[in-house]
């Protein structure tokens, strides 16, 4: 049995029928206008969601996280098609309703939950003035809300440097000193100091003398010595980018009998033909 501590979970979730399958997802909670109990739920169904069919709640159970009705998805289809914007449900309607399911009848019309009741200011059991159409009712007022960028840096790999050693080969030319020796004839008087050498030999013959001669000849050696060192390293440049998105936000407008009162966008507070516009 769904109770009133159930209609916030109720509201927005999945229907499902006896077998299981989807019947579409639950608009409104209808109570009974005597007893206060949850009488009747709709439920969207139709092509793309377009209709809201009325499924009784007397037998209805949450389950596994889906509101589940022992009615077929077919006879939930078929139902007689009543109002669900008028937000009350009269005797013959909801005796039409009772007939088509088959159960007992209830105790007299039944009121939307978070609707007005007769003769009241529109305050719900929330305590709030108003009620949320679009889904359950949590307080009297709405959130304004917008995206705002939120820009940071992400380190990517740009490129890579590499060293790469090869041999070139080059000619080089330099300047180096040599020496050689070279015949020069000298011819010396004779005296008496060296008339004894002269005189050592045989009056007339004939003879050879042979002098040896030396010159130094350019020799090229290779060594290979280290230069210099050289590495890879990387340094940090800061610089700036400017960044542009598109981001959302929400205005909220308050519509009295048609007409748009007033606009609140960012933090607005103040009164406009009777209307307080304080968004929170």
């Amino acid at each position: 049995m769904i109770t009133e501590q159930d209609i916030h979970t109720v509201i927005g979730t999945n229907a499902v029928d006896a077998d299981g399958d989807k019947l579409g997802k639950v608009g409104q909670v209808y109570l009974d206008d005597q007893t206060g109990r949850p009488e009747w739920a709709t439920v969207s169904t139709g092509m793309f969601g377009t209709s809201e069919t009325f499924v009784p709640l007397a037998d209805a159970q949450l389950a596994d996280g889906a509101l589940r009705v022992p009615y077929q998805k077919a006879k939930v289809k078929d139902a007689p098609r009543m109002d669900a914007d008028a937000g009350h449900l009269s005797p013959e309607e909801e005796a039409e309703l009772y007939r088509y399911y088959g159960v007992a009848t209830g105790t007299g019309t039944v009121d939307r939950t978070t609707d007005r009741t007769e003769g009241v200011t529109d305050t719900n059991r929330h305590g709030t003035t108003g009620h949320d159409t679009s889904g359950p009712t949590t307080d009297d007022a709405m959130t304004r809300s917008e995206e705002q960028l939120r820009v940071g840096t992400q380190q990517v790999e740009t490129g890579k440097a590499r060293l790469r050693k090869f041999v070139v080969t080059e000619n080089v030319t330099t300047t180096v000193p040599v020496s050689h020796e070279e015949v020069r004839l000298e011819r010396e008087p004779i005296t008496d100091a060296n008339r004894e050498a002269a005189l050592a030999g045989p009056g007339i013959s004939e003879e050879e003398h042979e002098v040896v001669l030396h010159a130094e000849r350019p020799v090229v050696a290779k060594e290979t010595v280290p230069v210099e060192r050289v590495r890879l390293d990387t340094e940090t440049v800061t610089g700036e980018e400017t960044v542009s998105d598109s981001v959302r936000k929400e205005q909220i407008d308050a519509d009295t009998d048609g007409r748009t009162e007033a606009r609140t966008e960012g933090r607005t507070e103040g009164r406009t033909a009777g209307f307080d516009d304080t968004t929170r």
